[in-house]
């Protein structure tokens, strides 16, 4: 674990590999936690270096008021592209997570020079709030049974383990996995700010973000290489989401996780890294896999 400051702020960062290898930058979603370890260094072992880092208010990297963020997500954009910059691995593979994956979307669409390829995983075009009519919404039953549950008490790390396990269970992942991971997340949460806590557990500082101007209809000027990872039971951005995205960046490829929902699994690492590590050697605007491809990780 390191620091890096860009544009004046200080971003909390974690490397695997060889340090002259071409780099591949995994934005957080919001906390690099969203990354596996297991991805990490599966990339690593494929001679890349790999370097994921917390956004903003997450993390280690800089805290100062999740709930009236004085940034954008252009602003988080320029990050990623000033993070491949200092690290000295421009142009880098950038991929991102969650609402990690809409910062690398922005990130590759303003500052084309910086990245040699995209992944996105689980994630959609558009920002938080109203989505696009084409595009399918959170599902409301499983959003139902996540915000009827009460808070926990943030000061407990079990309690707050528990409500991750629970919620897991609730949007079809790993329980254990997901229990593991906010044990972790709430380990390097700095102080007892329920914000901060809210923050760092459920990215709600994204929310709050401005987002404008939309992005999505500049994605067809994309000209890199692109891999779209979706879970086919992703409750919060449903597959139609990344389909849409594979459709919208030229060429892009569609990897399907057949029994996957948010993010990417500890099953589905080898088949996800293969991927991106394919990507790699694709030249850009070139003739795709297609898209559809699926595993039963």
């Amino acid at each position: 674990m390191a620091t890096v400051t860009v544009n004046g702020t200080v971003l909390g960062v974690e490397s695997f590999g060889d340090r002259d290898a071409p780099l591949v930058l995994l934005a957080g979603g919001p906390t690099m936690l969203s990354w596996p370890d297991a991805l990490c260094e599966r990339l690593a072992t494929g001679g890349r270096r790999v370097v994921r880092y917390d956004l903003r208010d997450s993390g280690e990297s800089a805290t100062v008021d999740p709930q009236a963020p004085a940034y954008t997500l252009r602003d988080l954009a320029a990050d990623a592209a000033a993070l491949a910059h200092a690290l000295g691995g421009a142009p880098a593979h950038l991929a991102g997570v969650g609402v990690g994956g809409m910062v690398a979307q922005v990130a590759a669409l303003d500052h084309p020079d910086t990245f040699s390829a995209l992944t996105l995983a689980g994630t959609r075009a558009v920002a938080p709030g109203p989505t696009d009519d084409d595009l399918p919404d959170h599902d409301r039953v499983t959003m139902g049974q996540l915000f009827a549950r009460p808070m926990p008490d943030w000061n407990d790390r079990e309690a707050v383990a528990e409500f991750a396990a629970t919620g897991a269970s609730i949007r079809g992942d790993d329980p254990a996995a997901a229990r593991a991971t906010a044990a972790r997340i709430w380990d390097r949460t700095p102080g007892s700010d329920p914000a901060v806590h809210l923050a760092n557990q459920l990215g709600t500082v994204f929310a709050r973000l401005d987002c404008r101007p939309r992005w999505r209809e500049r994605l067809p000027a994309l000209d890199l290489p692109a891999l779209v990872v979706h879970g086919r039971h992703d409750p919060l951005f449903p597959l139609g989401n990344g389909e849409a995205l594979a459709r919208e960046i030229p060429d892009a490829r569609l990897l399907v996780l057949d029994r996957a929902a948010i993010g990417v699994p500890d099953t589905a690492v080898d088949e996800v890294a293969a991927a991106m590590l394919a990507l790699d050697r694709t030249p850009p605007s070139g003739p795709g896999p297609g898209a559809g491809e699926r595993h039963t990780g």
